[in-house]
């Protein structure tokens, strides 16, 4: 066993009775209190296959070990709908979207509802600004939240359908606050459209707006801004130089749950100047500093800790297509390198004690292989180790991605059955 660090027991968090589950979000997957949100497949096959091909809902594991399947808003049936919570708070509140039975008929999609569950069971729609579609990204610590939701006024699909996820819309995207039973449009930096990701202790609001309302040739999307939102004043945090800035790492896909510490510290991946290469930023009083990267073209980042600790990735020569897993800190970039044979890696998630959990990529040579990816752990001074060495009693599961730690050092995560299915874990440290 490698020295330095916990030993974990792998508890499997099964399913619905379908086959797959997992802790695949864009927002916080685990709390300190140890409670973390799956998406668990039911064994009813869901004809849209919207997210698979099987009814998938969210449940919650409780601190205590007990599974708890989250509750559809009165009138809509769980048995031919799917709900996914994107976010956990410290709490234990959680939020993200149901679907409702009905398409929309602009777009010919399923119609998602906005939601938030209290700790006790109960769950509120929050409604959209009259359009079809609207989703909660992240919970403040005061029962608020702040997300997207569709209006109705037309919208380029194309314009619509990024600030909604990449799910399709063909009304204009708004950002909301829900507090108090309202909903609240934030408003936007000049275009029409934005998004709200994310929310800190002191209620700043941290999300995307377009500038304008021109497609750049160059992203067939209008110039795009992250913002900073807080009293009614919307701040625009520019860019380094191209015409796109996203929360994390929204360019290959999105993760936005740890972006916004209570700092009021911020990070993002932007395009640089012709849009062609793109490199991490930090938001730190009042500048955005480009991150740089390990000698390639491009860097993301992911996530940061309440130490302003930053987490992503970095390619690390401009002669190779691989990228290593980074920590910027304290104006210093580590590479976090990789565990042979794998070839790539991405930091994901790090708790305040420093602890960093990150994804294992391109392992074997064939993509079917159970070990094609993997996932480790990182620790200041020690060397990285993958996490499947750290399982005791040995499993026969393999741990194939991390994706949060908590300051417990629980760590939220998947991994993958001998025949090959998907199953959400928690990882917990015994004793020594």
């Amino acid at each position: 066993m490698p020295p330095g660090y916990p030993r974990y027991r792998l508890v499997d968090l099964g399913t619905l009775g379908g086959p797959e589950s997992n802790t695949i979000f864009p927002g916080r997957t685990l709390n300190n209190r140890g409670a973390v949100i799956v998406s668990s497949e039911t064994a009813v096959p869901d004809p849209n296959c919207f997210l698979d091909c099987y009814w998938a809902h969210a449940i919650v594991r409780r601190p205590n070990g007990r599974i708890v399947e989250l509750p559809f808003p009165v009138g809509i049936d769980p048995t031919i709908n799917t709900s996914l919570a994107a976010d956990i708070g410290a709490n234990g509140q959680t939020g993200g979207f149901v679907t409702n039975g009905l398409m929309d008929p602009l777009t010919g999609f399923p119609q998602l509802r906005p939601v938030v569950w209290g700790v006790f069971g109960g769950v509120w729609d929050l409604g959209t600004f009259g359009g079809n579609s609207g989703q909660v990204n992240m919970l403040g610590l005061w029962g608020n939240a702040v997300g997207m939701a569709l209006n109705q006024v037309p919208e380029d699909p194309d314009f619509a359908s990024f600030m909604n996820g990449f799910i399709p819309a063909a009304t204009q995207a708004r950002a909301f606050l829900w507090g108090g039973g309202r909903l609240r449009d934030l408003g936007t930096l000049g275009g029409n459209d934005a998004a709200a990701f994310a929310i800190n202790g002191s209620g700043t609001i941290y999300g995307i707006s377009y500038t304008d309302t021109v497609a750049n040739d160059s992203t067939g999307l209008p110039t795009t801004h992250p913002f900073l939102w807080k009293n009614g004043s919307m701040q625009d945090l520019g860019t380094l130089g191209g015409t796109l800035a996203i929360v994390g790492d929204g360019l290959v896909g999105g993760s936005w749950g740890a972006t916004l510490n209570d700092r009021g510290q911020a990070i993002g991946t932007s395009t640089l100047a012709g849009d062609e290469t793109w490199h991490a930023f930090l938001w730190d009083k009042g500048k955005m500093i480009d991150l740089g990267t390990l000698g390639g073209d491009n860097s993301e980042a992911l996530a940061i800790n309440e130490r302003g600790w930053v987490m992503g990735r970095s390619d690390y020569s401009p002669d190779s297509p691989n990228h290593h897993a980074v920590l910027w800190r304290d104006g210093t970039k580590t590479d976090l390198g990789v565990v042979a044979p794998c070839l790539n890696s991405t930091a994901t998630a790090a708790n305040s004690l420093g602890d960093v959990v990150a994804d294992l990529g391109y392992c074997t040579d064939d993509p079917s292989d159970l070990d094609f990816n993997s996932a480790f752990m990182w620790r200041p001074g020690r060397e990285i180790v993958d996490l499947n060495r750290l399982v005791v009693p040995a499993s026969n599961m393999h741990i194939e991605s991390a994706f949060g730690i908590n300051d417990k050092g629980e760590i939220a995560a998947n991994a993958l059955l001998p025949t090959g299915e998907l199953h959400a874990i928690l990882l917990v440290p015994v004793s020594q």
